[in-house]
């Protein structure tokens, strides 16, 4: 008997894999959706197309919008090879801004009349006599202007001319007044004359010594027909350095006075040129 009782024991225990006795404790962890499964599954069961996006319906309703947004910005109206669109745009920008070109000269003709761009042109204004001088003298100062035309000097003269100035005080006058412009070099004898605080000479190098200041990368004395100052290469500003006896061009270089005399400094804005060099390269 005791063996058909065993067999039912077994036979029970087969078809019953879960059950197990009393003093067997079931260790199986509970399993519960956490927080944000719980708030996950809210956003999928009201936004279902939102489903594996994880985004609330708020989010899905702001990229649906981007999107919206993004695509209307690349359908244009006109979807010829051919299309115009860009050369029109292109066109009435530019006449935008002639007009506001004309409109700010034509309120500077309150102030200056000649700005005024229904102004006729003041060599139309002189006589025979007075353009052949003010053309001659044109001629004669371009010569010793860097970077100015002959039809721009003659205008500036005319333009003094018929405002009453005699011609010699029009020339004198106009001929400073483009010497001392921004980026003309100048005489070095006319540096300390001139109110802006840069401006470009041109000369050769007479000196150099060694500076006691690290932050020096050169010093020394340029000098021209007219005169002669000290000039300072800084190391910060990273230009080339210059020689004894080589012509050079100094543009945009600071002014300064120490001792009641004017030097100039070579900044990172300044530009060193070397002429002869330039000329040998170009043969």
């Amino acid at each position: 008997m005791s063996s058909k009782k065993q067999f039912r024991n077994e036979v029970s225990h087969t078809n019953h894999p879960r059950a197990v006795d009393d003093d067997v404790v079931d260790e199986t962890p509970a399993l519960h959706p956490t927080v944000e499964l719980e708030i996950q599954a809210k956003v999928d069961l009201n936004n279902p197309d939102a489903v594996g996006r994880g985004l609330t319906l708020a989010e899905e309703e702001r990229m649906a919008a981007r999107e919206w947004e993004i695509e209307q910005t690349r359908d244009r109206w006109d979807r010829r090879q051919t299309s115009s669109r860009e050369a029109r745009t292109a066109t009435a920008v530019e006449q935008q801004r002639i007009e506001a070109t004309r409109a700010f000269k034509k309120r500077a003709g309150c102030v200056n009349r000649w700005a005024d761009p229904e102004e006729p042109d003041p060599r139309e204004q002189l006589t025979a006599e007075q353009l052949g001088v003010v053309n001659r003298e044109a001629g004669r100062m371009q010569s010793k202007l860097e970077g100015w035309s002959r039809s721009v000097i003659s205008r500036r003269l005319a333009e003094a001319v018929a405002d009453g100035q005699s011609m010699m005080s029009a020339v004198v006058g106009v001929f400073e007044e483009f010497q001392q412009a921004p980026g003309t070099v100048i005489p070095i004898a006319a540096v300390s004359e001139v109110s802006r605080r840069e401006v470009s000479i041109e000369g050769t190098i007479t000196q150099l010594w060694t500076s006691s200041n690290s932050a020096i990368q050169q010093v020394g004395l340029i000098e021209d027909e007219t005169s002669r100052t000290k000039f300072t290469v800084w190391h910060n500003s990273r230009q080339p350095a210059v020689r004894e006896g080589e012509r050079v061009t100094l543009r945009n270089v600071a002014k300064s006075w120490y001792g009641g005399r004017v030097s100039v400094a070579v900044t990172g804005w300044s530009d060193v040129r070397f002429p002869e060099r330039e000329a040998w390269w170009a043969e």
